[in-house]
């Protein structure tokens, strides 16, 4: 095995095997479709924004916030991609350069550490909470957030290296997670009290969508280990596929249909307290 240090083991797949030209281009599509449903995204919150009372119009500016972030450090991400891998004609696949920067997932990672504090406050600014402090939650969001991301980021060099601690690590990690999930049910939960029957049902799918968006990130970062069922990390293009088809499809649905999702709940509390869209104006 090449000695690469602690690079991500789809640098190892590059230097050992390379990729064939399916899973090069798949990748490098995956990975431009990502920042580009980003950039289509931030249209559509800009252009919704005031279809909200300016009360919950904070949520639409966070979710402005984050898909500037996503779509420019995505971008970033996929040309790492193009530029860590050249095609070598004598093998017929893509292999590691020898002369650019090694791939790396730790673009996805200063992603996250912007988004997903704001991700987690805009709910806040949509919902009423009826028993939990606002500045409470707020805090606990921001804590648990940046710690998961802190803690996933370090693992993530240790992945081919060092296994003990790349699970240490995400051990640790996952400790937030939960602390997360345990907050957004609670910030949920108490939201639909109260709320008109519509934004009820908007929440409730929310919170499916929450559960089933973040519980791909855990699964993209044991991706090498999942395609070995060991304790050694498979150095397979099928596992870097499946990667980045599984963080991309996460960030779309925990950035992008969270977002419309809040965008249209936070319609119907404003027409149920008597907001009119179309008039910008609200009706005593």
């Amino acid at each position: 095995m090449n000695n690469l240090g602690n690079a991500t083991f789809e640098n190892y797949v590059g230097a050992e095997g390379g990729f064939t030209e399916m899973a090069y281009q798949m990748s490098a599509h995956v990975l431009t479709l990502g920042y580009a449903i980003m950039l289509a995204s931030l249209l559509y919150f800009i252009l919704t924004m005031k279809t909200v009372s300016p009360k919950y119009r904070i949520s639409s500016v966070l979710s402005v916030v984050v898909m500037v972030s996503a779509f420019l450090l995505l971008f970033v991400q996929a040309n790492n991609w193009t530029s860590a891998f050249t095609f070598d004609a004598s093998s017929g696949v893509y292999v590691l350069s020898g002369d650019a920067d090694l791939f790396n997932n730790g673009y996805r990672y200063l992603n996250w550490l912007i988004d997903v504090p704001m991700l987690l406050f805009q709910i806040l600014f949509v919902v009423t909470l009826t028993k939990s402090n606002f500045s409470s939650i707020r805090n606990g969001f921001w804590f648990s957030g940046t710690a998961m991301i802190v803690t996933g980021y370090i693992g993530q060099f240790y992945e081919v290296t060092n296994p003990t601690v790349f699970f240490i690590w995400g051990a640790i990690s996952t400790v937030f997670f939960f602390h997360i999930l345990i907050l957004m049910k609670r910030v949920i939960t108490e939201g639909q009290e109260g709320a008109p029957a519509q934004a009820q049902k908007y929440l409730g799918t929310i919170w499916k969508l929450f559960l089933f968006s973040w519980m791909l990130y855990p699964g993209a970062y044991l991706m090498p280990y999942l395609f070995s069922f060991g304790l050694e990390p498979a150095l397979s293009e099928s596992a870097v596929v499946a990667r980045h088809i599984t963080y991309t499809v996460a960030d779309v649905s925990s950035k992008v249909i969270y977002g419309i999702l809040l965008t249209l709940t936070a319609q119907e509390m404003s027409k149920a307290e008597g907001y009119d869209y179309d008039t910008l104006t609200t009706t005593s």
